[in-house]
């Protein structure tokens, strides 16, 4: 059984026991269960719910393993050439790691 769930505004495929980065939750302490309602489909061994646009009734149950977790930095370098400018910037994106407990239907 598995289901796609929007989770900060992002879509995600989830099961049973599958850990996921998502961005980063506000207020998330490790060991916290969160529970994410915007369920868009839902598979039940092969018997497929589409939600319009969510499928009512289900949820996503997940457990916050780890709060925050920092990405790889990604620099950014602009540069137009003979006119002696340059622009560097750096950003490391933030994640929050949370583990599926169950997904209901």
């Amino acid at each position: 059984m598995y289901a796609i769930v929007e989770i900060n505004g992002q879509q995600f495929k989830v099961e049973e026991g599958k850990k996921l980065f998502v961005n980063r939750i506000k207020d998330a302490e490790e060991g916290q269960t969160v529970e994410f309602d915007k369920v868009l489909l839902v598979d039940n061994d092969g018997a497929v719910t589409v939600g319009a646009p969510t499928v009512e009734g289900a949820k996503v149950v997940a457990e916050v393993k780890n709060p925050l977790v920092k990405g790889e930095k990604v620099i950014i370098f602009k540069m137009k050439r003979r006119k002696d400018s340059r622009k560097k910037n750096g950003h490391r994106q933030q994640f929050t790691e949370v583990e599926i407990k169950s997904v209901t239907a």
